[in-house]
């Protein structure tokens, strides 16, 4: 029989499914149910950092007496983190799996002080996104970079659960980063974070949201990057985001070198009973390729060769478009 189970930025899980940040995972009950589902890990929801900044600025503006104002962005603000806790401590409750915290921010600011109150309320691990365009054009290079490892030692001092970061792909060398972020005590990345999709509509002549659901084809940037940083920084743990859609692409991600992905938007798509079929396939071909556990295929395919032509990216490169008369 094969076995599922497998290791990700320290927790054990039963399998390699996890449920991605969303709408999906804000409440206790739909946890649950994704619990029962199969999922081997919950990304409970994001508290934004920036969503909190707008709403206590609009509060502020509209009250006369600046400590008035001040009283009230205060409140704001514990109750917003006080939600946040219930939602860790009865997720916890219901679920027999990990359940891990996530915050959205964008400053290193005090505000990421309250990630001793997520260890407290019990999460298993804190994942932290930091999700942002640099497009000043007095932009200083390595500044959002340097941000990244900034927070992520200003959390690491608060607390002593498994701090993931959630990366964009707007990275010159996400590798460079990884290393960083590894050796200020990360303890897993997930590859990528998924930007909001814009469009344009020409009727209206306004812009308008594009596509919210990912598809297949943006796997690949996980499948490079995963498959490269893996060689480089090896103690590193990894998961994929964007693009998981199948079965095979949960084996094509593990191959690369990942412990685990983050699934959404086919849960948003074809529903919690679409976890159990994705184990299954896993199994079956663990079961034809001769494999028991995760670990004996985990990082087969990764890049060999650093250092030169690589075997994952260039030697590809040149092999597809070699082929192209």
């Amino acid at each position: 029989m094969s076995d599922l189970k497998t290791t990700f930025a320290g927790l054990n899980l039963k399998n390699p499914i996890i449920i991605s940040s969303s709408g999906l995972t804000n409440s206790p009950e739909k946890n649950k149910k994704l619990a029962e589902a199969g999922a081997g890990a919950i990304v409970l929801k994001s508290l934004f950092e920036e969503q909190i900044a707008l709403e206590a600025t609009q509060m502020k503006d509209s009250v006369y007496y600046p400590e008035g104002g001040d009283y009230l962005v205060a409140a704001l603000h514990h109750h917003k983190v006080s939600e946040y806790l219930r939602l860790i401590k009865e997720s916890k409750a219901v679920c027999n799996i990990p359940i891990i915290a996530s915050i959205n921010c964008y400053s290193d600011s005090e505000w990421v002080n309250f990630s001793k109150a997520i260890e407290e309320a019990g999460a298993d691990a804190l994942e932290i996104n930091i999700l942002a365009l640099q497009s000043d054009n007095r932009y200083t290079y390595g500044s959002f970079e340097q941000r990244h490892i900034d927070i992520l030692k200003h959390v690491k001092q608060h607390i002593n659960i498994p701090v993931i970061m959630k990366l964009g792909h707007n990275l010159t060398n996400p590798v460079a980063l990884i290393n960083q972020l590894y050796a200020n005590g990360a303890a897993g990345v997930v590859l990528f974070n998924r930007f909001y999709q814009p469009d344009i509509d020409i009727d209206k002549m306004e812009q308008v949201g594009g596509q919210v659901f990912s598809n297949g084809s943006e796997l690949s940037e996980s499948l490079r990057w995963i498959g490269i940083a893996s060689s480089v920084v090896e103690g590193m743990s990894y998961a994929a985001s964007g693009g998981v859609h199948t079965p095979k692409d949960v084996v094509k991600t593990i191959l690369a070198g990942a412990s685990a992905v983050e699934v959404c938007s086919t849960i948003y798509k074809k529903g919690n009973e679409s976890i159990r079929p994705m184990l299954d396939f896993i199994a079956s071909w663990m079961n034809d390729k001769g494999f028991e556990r995760i670990s004996q295929f985990k990082g087969k395919l990764k890049v060999k060769d650093i250092q030169g032509v690589n075997t994952f990216e260039r030697t590809q490169f040149l092999r597809y478009y070699g082929t192209k008369e």
